[in-house]
């Protein structure tokens, strides 16, 4: 979080009623007496303490008593938003961002927070924008031209975007996060051994990245190089022996112990981490699986009326949840991702979430208590689906359905399939598993559900190549 140390519009002498709220607040936060001799700029202090920790209603409450309901703290209201962003309220956040930039338009990390926002909101021209106005006002900040970097990389401008991150290497060649960044451009850009060189040069600066390491073992991978990409994730492991991201990359490489499922806590590490930009960087992927199974729902059970109930299993940050939400009588979304969860509760489409795996959930439901279980892009972290399809079949009603996605297997780009062939599955290098169409349909069948419709979908765009998957709806008989 970028902090501004100068104190905003109430630094000398803010009303009666805002010292009032503020040393309420702040006695709140700190179970201590209210005092009116709490400051501005202490409060502030204190609730960007607050929010570094994670208390973050202790610090919204010190944030809204500083910022007012009039003009208000500037400073307050730029980290308000950023809270709000963080807790799924990016319209908000992004209003409160833009008035805390008009009242002082000289900071240069509020126009870099504020391009943050946009870019993870996927509106890219305008992060450019205001990106470049950080960069006119702090032209020698590093950060700047790697976050510009970032973004010319997602609007596809690959030269541009590499400009930007060797500038910012140049500015501060300490910092690791450029030299990442250059090698996952160059990854993409299909020049591996460029990238490797970038990605040695960030695990030397820091050594300890786990971003880093996963992208090193990708690029030994994309150059054949199997037992050189397995020896950085056992190197990994080793250093880091609970690490379940590495655990779960090497056995993708390795094919030793795969898991017949991704553990729980590679899941959560990985969407944890990935809450705040997944809705921006899927839409920037054309990733239509919300979108294919809702038209799925509605080939198998006409026009929305509003009458059944729906599951949304494995609901992310709820992008299915406003197209399935016209079906249903009740919504309830499920996820293991407490991250995911939190972006999926501003929606306000869902009667419950629940944070929980997903067969370990389904088979502690009630039996026969759902019309429908739809799952977008969730099952691809499944390997053996025989246990949820048991599950799901125990939980629908008869004719209920199950509408869901998967990665198809490429039989050109993976080749057969190693272990026993009638597992069906494999686990790829990027940490997703990939289906074979008629072990599907067998374990559909043995599981006592009629496999309806069974189509070979494009899910998305993933290096610039099409992702091939299946959407499938099955009847529970």
């Amino acid at each position: 979080m970028n902090r501004r140390a100068t104190p905003g519009a109430f630094a000398q002498r803010p009303p009666q009623r805002v010292k009032a709220a503020v040393a309420a607040a702040a006695a709140q936060a700190t179970a201590g007496p209210p005092t009116l001799e709490v400051d501005p700029a202490q409060a502030l202090r204190l609730a960007i303490g607050l929010h570094r920790e994670g208390r973050l209603d202790a610090a919204e409450r010190i944030y809204r008593a500083l910022a007012g309901s009039g003009e208000g703290d500037a400073n307050a209201l730029h980290f308000l938003g950023m809270l709000l962003h963080q807790r799924g309220r990016s319209d908000e956040a992004l209003a409160l961002m833009r008035r805390s930039i008009a009242a002082d338009p000289t900071v240069a990390d509020w126009h870099s927070n504020l391009g943050n926002v946009l870019l993870e909101r996927a509106r890219l021209d305008e992060a450019a924008e205001a990106y470049e106005e950080a960069l006119r006002l702090a032209p020698e900040r590093s950060a700047f031209h790697n976050n510009l970097g970032v973004l010319r990389r997602e609007q596809g401008r690959f030269p541009e975007a590499q400009q930007a991150y060797r500038r910012a290497i140049e500015l501060a060649p300490g910092q690791s996060d450029a030299y990442a960044n250059c090698g996952n451009l160059l990854l993409a850009m299909g020049q591996p051994e460029q990238a490797l060189a970038m990605f040695f040069e960030a695990l030397v600066r820091a050594p300890h990245h786990a971003k880093t390491k996963r992208l090193l073992g990708m690029a030994y991978f994309n150059l054949g190089r199997l037992e050189e990409a397995v020896a950085v994730y056992r190197a990994w492991l080793a250093e880091e022996p609970g690490n379940a991201e590495a655990a779960h990359h090497l056995a993708a490489c390795s094919g030793e112990q795969v898991p017949e499922r991704a553990a729980d806590g590679y899941v959560e590490q990985v969407f944890d981490g990935f809450a705040g930009s997944f809705d921006a960087k899927l839409a920037m992927l054309h990733y239509r699986a919300p979108s294919l199974v809702s038209g799925q729902l509605a080939a198998c059970v006409g026009a929305p009326r509003a009458a059944l109930d729906i599951l949304d299993a494995g609901c992310g940050t709820g992008l299915c949840g406003p197209l399935l939400a016209p079906f249903a009588r009740t919504l309830e979304g499920v996820d293991l991702s407490a991250g995911m969860l939190a972006r999926a509760e501003p929606r306000q489409v869902y009667h419950r979430l629940v944070k929980a795996e997903l067969t370990a959930f389904l088979q502690q439901s009630e039996a026969a208590s759902r019309d429908v279980i739809v799952s977008a892009d969730t099952l691809c972290y499944f390997g053996r689906l025989s246990p949820v399809f048991e599950a799901a079949q125990t939980v629908l009603r008869p004719g209920g359905w199950l509408i869901f996605t998967l990665e198809a297997v490429d039989p050109d780009l993976h080749g057969p399939l190693p272990g026993d062939p009638s597992d069906g599955f494999i686990l790829n290098p990027h940490g997703r598993y990939s289906h074979d169409g008629a072990a599907v349909r067998a374990d559909l069948e043995a599981a006592g559900m009629e496999p309806v419709a069974f189509d070979s979908v494009h899910l998305r765009n993933e290096n610039a190549r099409p992702v091939q998957g299946w959407l499938v709806a099955a009847r529970r008989r």
